[in-house]
């Protein structure tokens, strides 16, 4: 299998895994000028030749887009072998050309994020633990982050203090997103428009930097639903979805959905 490393010379003519459609569309256009932009900080986006879900994208962690602390880290930040590209040994390949690159780069180790039960958009847990990756720290509700040192003497990497509660101070609905998931570009917009037009109290946060991404009050910085304070979802819904959550916390929660 050829994989292609995506540079600033060829990222207009090569798609990039998650979502496969035309330049032109607002998701590719949001996530290859995100993508540009990391690459003049040491992101890598590697992909295997082949259409479909079958990449790895990695960056220093002090660039990282996550509110941790794992200096001289390299952090997974998608790593995503789906579909028909499962079974052929593709994943094995992308994580080691990952942990070759970072060790030639004189890395302590690799940070990634993860979750105790396997999770949407999050690293498959049982296949990282298979490799050899361990739990470094925890963070409400669900996450987990895991490292795979290159010494026993590596220092071990941490959420900060202010993504572990999950929590935030904001009434109604709140989402906060970047544009690292090229997702959002094309889901947000819908949500809010929904939002609008049922009188739905909806606050939408785009997370626009790294320092915004890296002291925000959760763990992972893509795609975050709260409703009242409260950590709802990682997983960026369709308007349908949307549409069952607020159901669903109307028959739970007592709390009005309008300001």
């Amino acid at each position: 299998m050829e994989y292609i490393q995506l540079t600033s010379e060829n990222i207009e003519k090569e798609h990039i895994c998650c979502a496969i459609s035309s330049n032109k569309d607002p998701q590719v256009i949001a996530k290859k000028e995100w993508l540009k932009e990391r690459m003049r900080e040491g992101l890598i986006f590697l992909k295997a030749d082949i259409r479909g879900k079958c990449f790895i994208e990695y960056i220093p962690a002090e660039h990282a887009w996550v509110p941790i602390q794992a200096d001289n880290y390299m952090h997974i930040n998608c790593f995503w072998v789906s579909g028909s590209c499962k079974g052929h040994g593709y994943a094995n390949d992308l994580l080691d050309r990952c942990i070759e690159d970072a060790r030639q780069k004189g890395k302590t180790g690799i940070t990634v994020i993860s979750s105790a039960k396997k999770k949407s958009f999050l690293s498959d847990p049982q296949y990282l633990t298979h490799r050899g990756f361990q739990l470094a720290d925890t963070a409400a509700p669900f996450y987990e982050l895991l490292y795979l040192p290159f010494t026993p003497q590596a220092p071990i990497p941490v959420w900060k203090e202010c993504a572990k509660a999950a929590k935030n101070d904001l009434k109604g609905f709140s989402i906060y997103y970047t544009n690292g998931c090229p997702f959002t570009a094309k889901y947000v917009p819908l949500l809010e428009q929904y939002a609008a037009e049922n009188s739905i109290a909806l606050t939408t946060i785009k997370i626009d930097s790294r320092e915004k991404a890296q002291n925000v009050p959760f763990a992972w910085t893509n795609f975050a639903l709260f409703y009242n304070g409260n950590y709802v979802t990682n997983e960026i819904p369709s308007e349908k979805k949307f549409i069952g959550i607020i159901e669903q916390i109307m028959m739970l929660w007592t709390e009005p959905l309008n300001p």
